[in-house]
């Protein structure tokens, strides 16, 4: 099976474009048939990822020697374009965590959209979503990534805007799709060097190349080439100046939040830094880069999630803030720790965001955590996987957090103390705001007038799932070897330092005291602690204005720039073009008087014509004789 499931990994994302294909061609009006298509696909490609994981683990595969099967996409001039499977450790990883998110989401919205008359719509969606993260994780060279990359980017508009009627869903999703494609833009310069510099887009003949190139040419023109690939993970996975459309894709229904916040989109990013850290690794000012851009993203979304209060909008800058931990470990050298905090981050904030859409719901579409309270009485099941999600990701043993979170933090402590006490700072500002979160929300007497009660079965089994393993997914790793098991070298080794570790719990411990005794015990007003804070509560709050930020230079350069080029379009070029055009429309209509088709008139022109040549004739030859007379 394992070999099968090996050779046979391209049907990993077809089976669901399939799905997207058979739903949207033929079942998109039959929401049950849809879901039934959706899921049993997904579930195929489960089991397809299963096994790849199983030859990876059983077989010689590994980083320095991956499965390869590709075959020949499009040929222009001399460049030939592949298309097809790398399966390592890392691929097979990447594979079992977006299957298991997606099938599980999947199965959550049978109940979710249960309702919803669109449902056969968002199922398709859904299963192209899921196929097109598959297909970039499964790419062989940057090519085949870019193509799966922009239709990543396609979907969430399409999901994101899945309420089109809707105007902030469909301004929602256009802001998604344009700030993405300025980290785009950046991504696709760097793969057209690549492809000039080395003549391949190939990931495995990149990284053959490298270091004969390196120790001929220097890093000058890989340097350009790495910051502008960088360029496309900043946009993709919401990194500071880029992050702002993330937190307003939550426009969308809450399973898509749960998988563009998860295993897809926004880790798609990560991802890339990760398949390409053979050229980034190379380069230590792009490392360096790469780390500070991570850590800030880290703290500064950290610091907007203390004060927000919609449900899935602290989740959003939670994601943004986890991220930049990626990122700050990928900066800082330690790619296990930044794969094994993608994959446990994976399932701990699908369950958060799982377990938000399952209080909306039971809230009737009421999102503010301020308007809940007491829901651990009517929603125990959510509540316990809640507690779970939020205990994992606070970093609370023997949780995945934990383990995960502090690998980062030991990484980032080798390298660089400024970064480390960023990141520690970051940990203690997540302990403190999911903490928020949950006392809030399910804590405290219950409002009068709550509707809430447990969710479904459907909604309900994915949330138990996703919470085992956010509890397991960590220890596995760690005990299980994680580092070893995926990358093989010494640089990129997982471990803990403990004394990081104790340092990180007490923070965090300490964090869930301030916030059990600010809005549970409520021993210190949380009223007078914003008040208190003045400004710094008020950026917070409105998240540093970036948003109204990039409204003025929009307003001011960008709209007014344009204006000015309209006007150099429609007077300039359009005035000269109009007018050569008016120029050559009146010389044709005044040459046309002689050309109107009728013989009559061709006749007596032609007569005329004869008579004037005649006369013209007799007038030269009487002036000639005139002149020859005279002469004589």
């Amino acid at each position: 099976m394992f070999d099968f499931a090996l050779t046979h990994a391209w049907l990993i994302p077809l089976l669901p474009a399939l799905a997207f294909l058979i739903i949207g061609l033929g079942t998109r009006q039959d929401k049950d048939t849809s879901a039934k298509i959706a899921i049993t696909m997904s579930a195929l490609s489960f089991l397809l990822a299963l096994g790849v994981a199983g030859a990876v683990i059983t077989r010689p595969v590994v980083m320095a020697d991956p499965f390869v099967m590709k075959t020949l996409w499009a040929k222009v001039g001399d460049i030939e374009l592949f298309m097809g499977v790398l399966v390592d450790p890392l691929t097979a990883m990447m594979l079992f965590v977006v299957t298991t998110v997606a099938l599980l989401v999947q199965i959550y919205s049978v109940g979710y959209m249960a309702h919803d008359p669109g449902a056969g719509r968002f199922f398709a969606f859904l299963s192209l979503f899921a196929s097109s993260m598959l297909g970039l994780v499964l790419s062989v060279n940057f090519m085949q990534m870019y193509a799966f990359w922009e239709l990543v980017g396609l979907c969430s508009y399409l999901l994101i805007g899945f309420y089109y009627y809707k105007d902030s869903a469909r301004e929602a999703a256009k802001k998604a799709f344009i700030t993405t494609r300025i980290g785009d833009f950046g991504m696709l310069l760097g793969i057209l060097l690549v492809q000039l510099t080395f003549g391949t887009l190939d990931f495995l003949e990149l990284k053959a190349l490298l270091p004969t190139y390196i120790w001929e040419t220097g890093g000058g023109i890989l340097t350009v080439i790495a910051l502008l690939l960088f360029i496309g993970p900043i946009g993709k996975s919401g990194q500071f100046p880029l992050h702002v459309w993330l937190p307003d894709a939550m426009e969308g229904p809450t399973p898509v939040s749960a998988l563009i916040h998860a295993a897809t989109m926004v880790v798609a990013g990560v991802y890339l830094v990760g398949r390409a850290y053979f050229l980034f690794s190379a380069l230590p000012v792009v490392l360096e880069v790469i780390a500070w851009v991570g850590g800030f993203t880290a703290i500064f979304a950290a610091t907007i999630a203390i004060t927000q209060r919609p449900f899935k909008r602290i989740l959003a800058y939670s994601t943004i803030s986890q991220l930049g931990y990626m990122m700050l470990a990928l900066g800082v050298g330690s790619l296990t720790a930044s794969m094994f905090h993608l994959m446990t981050h994976a399932f701990f904030k699908a369950l958060l965001f799982l377990c938000a859409g399952a209080v909306i719901e039971a809230m009737h579409e009421e999102a503010d955590i301020f308007k809940m309270g007491g829901l651990k009485e009517r929603m125990p099941v959510t509540f316990r996987c809640m507690t779970i999600g939020v205990l994992a990701i606070a970093g609370v043993p023997p949780l995945a957090g934990f383990f995960s979170k502090d690998a980062i933090l030991a990484a980032a402590a080798e390298v660089s103390t400024p970064l480390y006490i960023l990141a520690t700072v970051t940990a203690f500002l997540t302990a403190f705001y999911m903490a928020r979160l949950l006392f809030v929300a399910f804590f405290g007497e219950v409002k009068p007038d709550c509707p809430a009660q447990e969710t479904n079965a459907w909604m309900r089994w994915p949330l138990v799932v996703l919470a085992a393993l956010s509890v397991v997914s960590g220890v596995w790793g760690h005990f299980a070897g994680f580092g070893e098991w995926v990358f093989h070298g010494p640089i990129t080794e997982e471990h803990i330092s403990w004394q990081i570790a104790g340092t990180s719990v007490a923070l965090t411990l300490l964090a869930f005291f301030l916030a059990y005794e600010i809005y549970v015990a409520k021993r210190w007003s949380s009223y007078e602690i914003s008040r208190r804070l003045g400004v710094l509560y008020t950026l917070s709050y409105n998240k540093y204005y970036i948003d109204e930020i990039y409204t003025v230079i929009r307003n001011t350069f960008v709209d007014k720039f344009g204006a000015v080029l309209y006007w150099f379009d429609l007077h300039i070029v359009d005035g000269i073009v109009n007018g050569l055009a008016r120029f050559t429309g009146g010389l044709s209509g005044v040459l046309g008087l002689a050309e109107n088709g009728q013989v009559q008139r061709y006749v007596t022109v032609f007569y005329c014509g004869a008579i004037a040549l005649v006369a013209y004739s007799l007038v030269f030859a009487w002036l000639v004789l005139s002149v020859l007379g005279g002469a004589f």
